[in-house]
């Protein structure tokens, strides 16, 4: 899907962008990419995420610990692994 193509590549190159040392919020990537209605895209940003995550591409993240991507519950940031 172009769609998940570029979201994938928006959360790769911020979180490059960022380092290793710093997230970014999915909401931000929302933000950047659907600016005018970005809650409604916050799921297929976090999939793409979760799928980014399991190539070993970015780590998901809550209060700095990666987390089971099975069972998130509440906030998390994304960060280049």
């Amino acid at each position: 899907m172009q769609h998940d193509e570029k979201i994938a590549n928006t959360i790769l190159s911020t979180a490059i962008h960022r380092g290793s040392q710093k997230s970014t919020c999915p909401s931000e990537i929302a933000r950047m990419l659907f600016p005018d209605d970005w809650r409604e895209h916050m799921k297929d940003v976090l999939a793409v995420a979760i799928d980014l995550h399991h190539e070993g591409s970015v780590v998901i993240t809550q209060k700095g610990t990666p987390v089971d991507v099975e069972n998130i519950k509440g906030p998390v940031r994304i960060k280049i692994a």
